[in-house]
């Protein structure tokens, strides 16, 4: 049975990859902010032991040393899961922008920095980066995205609003893990997972609606619509289901050939009026709330001008099976249709 650290467990995509790790027999540590949190995912696995479901209290990322002691762990982990990251657009002032990067690196940076100083038992570690660290708006909407793909943007184009300062807090977090790889060259390996939009049903405790994922905020905003209001812009055409996603990062740990590696984990092209069109047909009481809009296309593509991309990484290496957008869509909606 290995042991694994798993960094804010209590996230969208971290609640997800500690069922993933846990059914596949992992014994797992994982990292909140606080008490509550932890008491929050105990609960919701009474089923499991201490020596299978844990957590530690890392209050702040960005502390100086902050992992130090989350690391360390008897019996000793052999591998490590980072989801613990920022992701919204709420930076505004250059202070908040600052900050955003700044937690993003230093928190990357801090818990490769403890592991090669505390944990040297740790022979995997799997970090959750984004396409946005991969996406070049100088380049054609038809660009086909792979691996081998950099966000350009620099720290001046960072500080122009708050969409750009998250593509470049995890543009630089994932260029910083690298280089910490290259220049320190520790005992374990590193594999990135590069995930675009990230669909699919809600396990972790939620509060309220209000306090949604920013991915899946979308689906909210288009359920609380009205047929007045226009279909909104998809912006970014590539999705992928949160439970592959979360299978992604465990089979990176247990696949020979994902040492490191970055993964563009996506299931292909999609948009928001192909979500209004499966919402209507499977939730016929949400129809009078769904926006204009017509799914575009309908061959492997949602017509033309939108993003490309190459996964076939993802599936010959990890062996992934990607889930169609339906899955994703009704995944979600079921899971929060209590609380619209």
């Amino acid at each position: 049975m290995s042991r694994v650290l798993l960094t804010g467990g209590s996230g969208y995509i971290a609640a997800h990859v500690l069922d993933c790790l846990l059914a596949r027999g992992y014994s797992v540590v994982t990292t909140v902010r606080s008490t509550k949190k932890g008491e929050q995912i105990l609960d919701s696995h009474k089923q499991y032991g201490k020596d299978k479901l844990d957590f530690v209290i890392v209050e702040d990322i960005m502390n100086p040393g902050a992992f130090d002691s989350a690391v360390m762990s008897d019996p000793p982990f052999e591998a490590v899961v980072h989801c613990a990251s920022p992701y919204h657009y709420n930076s505004k002032t250059p202070e908040e922008i600052c900050r955003l990067i700044s937690t993003a690196v230093d928190g990357t940076t801090g818990i490769l920095k403890a592991i090669k100083a505390h944990a040297p038992t740790v022979k995997r570690v799997v970090i959750t980066s984004s396409y946005a660290a991969m996406i070049d708006f100088s380049k054609p909407l038809t660009h086909v995205y792979a691996e081998e793909d950099w966000n350009p943007i620099t720290s001046e184009q960072a500080y122009q609003n708050a969409p750009f300062a998250y593509l470049a807090s995890k543009t630089y977090a994932e260029k910083a893990a690298w280089d910490f790889i290259k220049d320190e060259k520790p005992s374990f390996t590193l594999t990135t997972m590069n995930p675009p939009m990230v669909y699919g049903p809600v396990i972790h405790s939620l509060s309220s609606l209000e306090s949604i994922n920013t991915s899946n905020a979308r689906f909210v905003s288009l359920l609380r619509g009205s047929p007045s209001t226009p279909c909104p812009p998809t912006v970014n055409y590539l999705f992928v289901d949160v439970r592959d996603l979360a299978l992604a990062h465990v089979l990176a740990l247990e696949k020979q050939g994902a040492e490191n590696q970055r993964f563009l984990v996506t299931a292909g092209n999609y948009c928001n009026a192909e979500i209004v069109r499966i919402i209507g047909k499977e939730y016929p009481e949400f129809r009078d709330k769904m926006p204009i809009g017509e799914a575009l296309g309908s061959g492997e593509r949602p017509a033309t001008g939108v993003n490309g991309y190459d996964n076939s990484k993802s599936i010959e290496i990890l062996g992934l099976q990607y889930k169609p957008l339906r899955e994703s869509v009704v995944g979600f909606v079921d899971s929060v249709k209590e609380m619209l």
